[in-house]
């Protein structure tokens, strides 16, 4: 299984049992270790037919969406990395340059694979390299963005030799959604005008863009697969080969499960697909807590309307989706649409709440700054996986949301850290009319108020700040621990108040008089923020996002615009691409641990540079 040319040299009749030794490896591996387990069981036999009608890495096969390529890594010599599957220093999840000549992109966010077809094939074009191919591998559901759109727009034009296999299941997260969704409808079932709108069945609309169809084909018939492909391989012209294939395919739990829970998995077991029993009780996920919260709000507010990318469950949003569902819009893999569609909403009237992974809405950015914060309009955007997500990689990472978003003007930013604030801060979110606002929070666990710390004074009203001078407004920045003697001010960036807290303990210990203050609130820079910073002799903030203009950067600036002369210290994530991993290593590699915030403020106190990890792991 580790070399294309001995699948291309394999008797026809020996493709049956190849398909079935490798879902077997499937299922046991990923079941094992975790990751995407339902894609990657839909495209066995498709993946063994491109590897026998196409020569890679001579012809580029591209996975749109990479977490279905993991049979294509099998197929290319790298079965033995699956014991280590999306490990520190392990296998990744997607397609990975750095393993493999036969990855030519490391693509996990949908949609873009026929743009780099397009590319490709111009760059064969050009170099004279008339006998390669260009194959990008499409689910329907990556087929609801709009770049899928621009790219087939460009290659149904040029009569370049590009091969666009259309891998239809019928759902990327969810089922697909939309008039793309009724179109394929329509050309699998060609008498069945139920979903057609006049009862008129749809003519074929790739043809029409430039493309010769075929299919449509069963996508787990390796022989009629591979030879739909030899057909559009020697055409040497745009083709779509239109596949049709069954998530999850032999694997029971996989096939029928309609909540998409197997799509991707944890460790679960590997006959029944259930998870793993937890060794105690598990914590309520931040997903699950902003699910619930904004279920209760939408009880109460009609104005309160929800926008999903179609990520309805991994988001929270299927909560308000059964009891709501007129109010919640599921728009596909289109978040650029998706933010400007809230937009309109809001120009409407109503209030939307736009749930989508961090990393997901930095594909939006102008559409956040020109179509809503330009206008000004109250839409507010929760962004889950916020920080560093673990095992997903440097795709998946959320570390550029509150960069990007803190330079939108009048977008406010708040970062809870713990489930009690996640709620009030969603309240106050949606509660507020003459801007945007966004919620930021990471994947796992969330943390409870009692976990977090002490309950918390509201700067500068709670008693224990009576000393306090005035500020220049009400107060919203919390005081976690305050010490008699202000040497150092701890500013914790949302869920890391319990590092900061452990962190202030042990300098405590050492006679260092330690506060740490939540900002609640990180965008725009509260005032008080300013008059804490005048109160202590270092300032250190700590936050799970780039230090390269986030929190920390930001309030350094303001510090300085306000001629504070306290020293601030900035402990965040890096500037590069951090590999996939546990989340709690990859933070304490980027100095963001009890001993690295307690060795930060010795430093500082002692007059010395901060130290940074260097790429190698080691510090500086």
């Amino acid at each position: 299984m580790g070399d294309p040319h001995v699948v291309r040299a394999l008797p026809t009749g020996q493709l049956a049992s190849l398909a079935r030794d490798i879902r077997t490896f499937l299922i046991e591996k990923v079941c094992a270790s975790g990751g995407h387990l339902g894609p990657n069981l839909g495209v066995v036999e498709l993946t063994i037919a491109l590897h026998r009608a196409f020569d890679s890495p001579r012809d580029a096969i591209l996975f749109d969406t990479g977490h279905q390529a993991y049979v294509h890594k099998i197929l290319t010599g790298r079965a033995a990395g699956f014991d280590h599957l999306r490990q520190a220093g392990g296998l990744s999840g997607y397609p990975s340059r750095r393993e493999s000549v036969h990855d030519w992109c490391e693509n996990s966010h949908a949609s873009a694979s026929l743009s780099y077809a397009d590319g490709l094939a111009k760059a064969n074009d050009l170099r004279g390299h008339t006998d390669r191919s260009v194959v990008a591998v499409i689910g329907d559901g990556a087929m609801t963005g709009g770049m899928a759109w621009e790219a087939l727009n460009n290659i149904g034009a040029s009569r370049r030799p590009v091969v666009v296999v259309l891998n239809d299941n019928g759902r990327s997260y969810a089922p697909t959604t939309g008039a793309i969704a009724n179109h394929l409808h329509s050309l699998k079932h060609p008498g069945d005008h139920s979903r057609v709108e006049d009862g008129q069945a749809a003519s074929d609309l790739f043809t029409k863009l430039g493309f010769t169809y075929l299919g449509p084909v069963d996508g787990h018939d390796t022989s009629a697969l591979q030879h739909v492909l030899d057909q559009a391989r020697v055409l040497r012209r745009p083709a779509l080969v239109h596949v049709v294939t069954v998530k999850g395919w032999g694997f029971g739990p996989a096939e029928s499960d309609e909540a998409d829970c197997l799509h991707a998995v944890g460790m679960v077991n590997a006959v029944s697909g259930r998870p793993t029993p937890a060794a105690g009780p598990l914590a309520a996920s931040w997903t699950s807590v902003f699910g619930q919260a904004l279920l209760e709000l939408a009880a109460q507010r009609q104005d309160l309307v929800a926008v999903t990318a179609s990520m309805l469950r991994p988001t929270g949003l299927h909560p308000m989706a059964v009891k709501y569902p007129e109010r919640v819009f599921d728009v596909g893999i289109a978040e650029q649409h998706a933010v400007t569609s809230a937009a309109g909403l809001a120009m409407g009237g109503f209030h939307p709440v736009l749930a989508v992974y961090s990393t997901f809405l930095t594909r939006a950015v102008d559409q956040v700054l020109m179509d809503v914060a330009l206008h000004r309009l109250p839409v507010t955007f929760v962004l889950d996986r916020a920080g560093i997500t673990g095992p997903d990689g440097a795709s998946h990472h959320g570390m550029w949301d509150a960069c990007l978003l803190g330079m939108v003007p009048g977008l406010r930013i708040a970062v809870p850290r713990d489930s009690s604030q996640l709620r009030s801060l969603l309240r106050e979110a949606t509660a507020h009319s003459v801007g945007p606002t966004a919620l930021r929070f990471p994947k796992g666990s969330a943390a409870t108020a009692h976990s977090v710390g002490p309950t918390a004074l509201r700067f500068p009203k709670g008693s224990a700040n009576r000393d306090l001078p005035a500020v220049r407004r009400a107060g919203s920045v919390d005081i976690l621990s305050e010490s008699g003697i202000r040497d150092v001010l701890l500013l914790s960036y949302g869920p890391l108040a319990p590092l900061c807290l452990q962190a202030a303990a042990q300098l405590n210990e050492r006679g260092i008089g330690v506060s740490v203050a939540d900002p609640r609130w990180a965008a725009p820079i509260a005032p008080e923020l300013l008059d804490l910073a005048a109160m202590h002799r270092l300032v250190v903030t700590v936050e799970d996002s780039s230090r390269t203009g986030g929190f920390g950067s930001t309030l350094a600036q303001h510090l300085h615009d306000h001629a504070v002369t306290t020293p601030l210290r900035n402990l965040g994530l890096p500037r590069a691409f951090l590999a996939h991993g546990p989340r709690e290593q990859l933070l304490a590699d980027a100095g963001l641990s009890v001993p690295q915030i307690v060795h930060t403020v010795l430093r500082a106190r002692a007059g010395k540079p901060l130290a940074h990890a260097l790429p190698d792991g080691s510090w500086q």
